[in-house]
């Protein structure tokens, strides 16, 4: 079948995107479903700075690929060998697909996937094989997923089905469990098992950055520093359970945090993507406690810290890729904290916009202005 999509056939354009225009519209051609694979309608996807980096050339990807990762759908086809899913079943993409069977699946650690892993590098579905092709030449597939597009074939590991209870949230609320709230209520929840009564900080409060606070406030923080260089983002982030926030542009921004939580934090979470905010997460990180990244810098980007820190202070260093999550358990939990008003992912939608508009929105996410915006199909 024909659909269209944004297509990135080049990296590193300048901005702004809105005039380079990195992504491309086209019609593309679309395979049916191999086996354990799906057809679905794409209805609703996020826009997060792990797209962005793709496009600057941050997170290095086989082109030309079609974007895009975090996203709500249909399921219209279902491939050989797909039982549990049939067409009109509402279903959240996972960027992270798991083949179920590899050591780090058996542990219980899907995000880990080994051939997960390995397929997403290559550009490929879990299968190995790639459903997108552009005037019969092969277009790679963004992490599995590809959802700024109309349609998308996905493999059914990459796919969480909504339960009768669970379809009332709308497409673009739900979208944003598949990577902002996963991957950052995951740090705090799953990663770092924050406990309550202790002090936090966030550092870097795009999607993924809200979430974590949100987790974090929902955990009983104690105190809970959020940390950004935009001021009406610090804003938002006392309305939403912040006791306390810090520019991070501040010469003094590591003293200021100190003094607020007397002598540093239980669990600083970097998620800012950015070798500074991760050094400013580890200086307000106290004595015993524990400094968690779910940012992705440049692969070449370097950290230097005093290895003695480390004994002496018994401090830890971890590092949490998609909230080290178990999505088919893990997504479902945070619906129902969304639900019951714990985990209020709603005061985190930013602009909704056409898949036409799609590199303003990435003009959006490079200035730091955006909250979590949404292309709607």
């Amino acid at each position: 079948m024909k659909t269209r999509a944004a297509v990135l056939e080049s990296i590193g354009l300048p901005a702004p995107y809105a005039q380079s225009r990195p992504l491309q519209i086209r019609e593309v051609e679309l395979a049916p479903p191999g086996d354990n694979e799906v057809l679905v309608r794409v209805r609703a996807a996020g826009l997060c700075h792990s797209d962005l980096s793709v496009v600057s050339g941050d997170r290095p990807r086989p082109l030309p690929m079609v974007l895009g990762h975090e996203s709500a759908a249909e399921v219209v086809e279902c491939g050989p060998g797909v039982h549990d899913l049939r067409p009109g079943d509402r279903v959240i993409m996972v960027f992270m697909p798991s083949c179920g069977g590899c050591l780090p699946c058996a542990e219980g650690r899907p995000a880990l996937c080994e051939p997960g892993a390995a397929s997403n590098g290559a550009g490929t579905l879990l299968s190995g094989q790639r459903r997108i092709s552009l005037a019969g030449r092969p277009v790679n597939h963004h992490v599995g997923v590809s959802c700024f597009a109309d349609h998308a074939v996905v493999s059914r590991r990459s796919c969480v089905k909504l339960s009768l209870s669970e379809i009332e949230l709308s497409h673009a609320e739900a979208a944003l469990f598949g990577c902002a709230v996963l991957t950052g209520a995951g740090a705090v929840i799953n990663t770092a098992r924050m406990q309550a009564g202790t002090a936090a900080a966030v550092l870097g409060l795009g999607g993924v950055g809200f979430s974590a606070l949100l987790a974090a406030a929902a955990s009983g923080a104690r105190e809970l520093v959020a940390i950004d260089l935009n001021d009406d983002k610090l804003a938002l982030a006392r309305e939403l359970g912040a006791t306390a926030t810090v520019n991070a542009g501040a010469a003094d921004a590591a003293e200021q945090v100190r003094a607020i939580t007397h002598g540093g934090v239980d669990y600083a979470f970097e998620m800012a993507g950015a070798v500074p905010a991760l050094e400013l997460a580890w200086r307000i990180t106290r004595r015993g406690g524990s400094t968690i990244s779910a940012g992705l810098p440049h692969p070449d980007k370097r950290f230097a810290l005093p290895p003695v820190q480390l004994v002496a202070e018994e401090r830890s260093l971890r590092g949490s890729y998609i909230g080290s999550a178990v999505p088919a358990r893990d997504i479902p939990r945070y619906i129902d904290l969304y639900r019951r008003g714990r985990l209020p992912v709603d005061r985190l939608m930013g602009e909704r916009l056409a898949l036409e508009d799609i590199n303003r929105g990435l003009d959006r996410l490079a200035s730091g202005q955006a909250m979590r915006d949404v292309v709607l199909f």
